[in-house]
């Protein structure tokens, strides 16, 4: 067993209202330059929807991710093994110079400000001067098309939400119904990069520029080392690495590492005026990864939840500590909210676990869609049919488990059902329109305990700031050297961990 820390995150959906407070903070910081106009390191979506990239859930138009064998070529002798979605390494080779899965302009948008000289220089006359639009590219007036959050607030329309690539696993009665006007339903989806124990994106890097940090496993870009070959934007399934046009280099959310350097959380997760964002150090037997990674569709989620190791159990202290990781890490590991979340309540759920990237940011599902509008009156059902709202939920759960669980409804239904218990249970103690007896029958079916009920209640409304975020010492000074011991990216597997010569991001 080797064990390894990683940052990890949840996000809670049910919270989110959809500001941008977190992707304005981000690009405030981090992509305000020549060249990043475009990228949005942190980006809030609306679902259903296509998001940004357009499409970006199709792996068949972007071949992100990993697979489990080879359709042509046999890999290194193994027709079961995992490899990537973009290429094999005969194919990265022929693919070095014309990409024929590379996001295109069209697929973001073309950056754009306005001759606000104009406004201000504009001669006097009976007309009131305008500030037209321009492209950040060439300067020349434009005609704006498309934006990072262009169907922001629509998920409900013909024009947008029709062509979620998620509604493929939707009936065609289904579909209809979301599209009328009295069932319209949309929720936030706030993204960003994953720092995933199994990233692509490191694994089709041909100049070994990116690499994941061993002390923390924070995914991160060595600008030194990269070349510009952008495999890395075709093979992350989540299109969260971007390229500059101007400095010729891939650049993606580094997870502030400077701020978490210095005991402080990330911009976006510091803004969030929802608090929907949770941080905490989780440990993981990294000896695991493929046997994960490679699991059928349906246990995916289960095999990244058995991953993540207790950090309270004293023989995966004692083993933690063998392995190098610091006292200081096993203690916040210990106070983590990411692990009662994914691991104690099971209430987190990956986002697109098929993608067998095994991301580390977590979310929790949106209550909203699933319980609105459930009878007549309006009022929520209860007693015995009390849970009935997920079979006439307005938004498929069908949906959220294509999302969230690679198809598993049974792992949303058993989220929902944690959450809908621990509303009533605190409905009964304070509004009193529910009886004790039905609340204790609602956390009997949803499996948690009344003291597990508060401690969710607690860690959902009015959790203090340091419970929120429970920041790790990074330990640079000691930090773990992992290609010791774990196998590094061939570009063909992964489960390794690189670190540069040098520091860079």
């Amino acid at each position: 067993m080797k064990i390894r820390s990683q940052v990890s995150m949840v996000f809670h959906l049910d919270k989110c209202i959809g500001c941008h407070t977190c992707s304005v903070a981000c690009k405030n910081i981090w992509t305000d330059r020549p060249g990043a106009e475009y990228m949005w390191w942190n980006n809030v979506e609306t679902k259903p929807g296509t998001g940004y990239p357009t499409q970006w859930e199709d792996q068949e138009k972007y071949k992100g991710g990993w697979e489990i064998g080879n359709p042509g070529l046999p890999m290194l002798g193994k027709k079961d093994g995992l490899r990537l979605k973009l290429q094999n390494r005969l194919e990265g080779f022929a693919n070095l110079f014309a990409n024929p899965y590379m996001p295109t302009m069209d697929d973001y948008y073309e950056p754009w400000t306005y001759t606000y000289g104009d406004l201000i220089n504009a001669p006097l006359g009976d007309d009131q001067p305008t500030a037209r639009p321009i492209s950040r590219v060439d300067g020349k007036p434009i005609e704006i098309e498309a934006g990072p959050n262009w169907d922001d607030d629509l998920g409900g329309s013909q024009v947008y939400a029709a062509n979620d690539p998620l509604f493929e696993n939707l009936s065609e009665a289904e579909r209809q119904q979301l599209f009328e006007i009295e069932r319209m339903i949309y929720f936030y989806v706030p993204r960003m990069c994953n720092h995933c124990l199994n990233p692509a994106c490191v694994a089709a890097c041909p100049s070994g520029a990116m690499y994941k940090r061993g002390e923390d496993g924070i995914v991160l870009v060595n600008q030194e080392k990269c070349r510009a070959w952008r495999m890395c934007v075709s093979a992350c399934p989540y299109k969260k690495t971007y390229f500059n046009w101007s400095t010729g280099k891939s650049e993606k959310c580094i997870l502030c590492y400077p701020r978490l350097e210095t005991g402080q959380a990330p911009a976006c997760f510091h803004s969030c005026v929802g608090r929907i964002r949770y941080l905490g150090v989780l440990l993981y037997d990294a000896d695991r990864l493929e046997q994960a990674a490679k699991a059928p569709l349906n246990e995916l989620v289960q095999r990244q939840r058995e991953l993540i190791l207790d950090p309270h159990d004293p023989g995966v202290v004692a083993e933690a500590k063998a392995c190098g990781v610091p006292d200081g890490v096993i203690d916040s590991a210990q106070k983590s909210p990411v692990y009662q979340y994914v691991k104690e309540w099971e209430m987190a759920l990956p986002l697109h676990p098929q993608f067998r990237t095994l991301p580390m940011l977590f979310y929790v599902p949106p209550l909203l869609p699933v319980l609105s509008a459930s009878q007549e009156t309006g009022t929520q059902r209860l007693a015995g049919d009390m849970f009935s709202s997920l079979e006439s939920a307005r938004l498929p759960v069908r949906y959220l488990a294509s999302m969230l669980a690679a198809g598993n409804e049974e792992l949303v239904i058993s989220a929902y059902k944690k959450m809908i218990a621990v509303r009533l249970y605190k409905r009964a103690e304070s509004v009193g329109d529910i009886s004790a007896e039905q609340a204790q029958a609602a956390l009997a079916e949803a499996g948690i305990s009344p003291e597990v009920a508060e401690a969710i209640y607690r860690m959902t409304t009015v959790t203090t700031f340091s419970e929120r975020f429970v920041i790790p010492p990074m330990g640079r000074e000691v930090s773990v050297e992992a290609l010791t011991d774990v196998q590094q990216h061939k570009g063909e597997t992964g489960f390794g961990i690189r670190r540069p010569p040098k520091r860079g991001w």
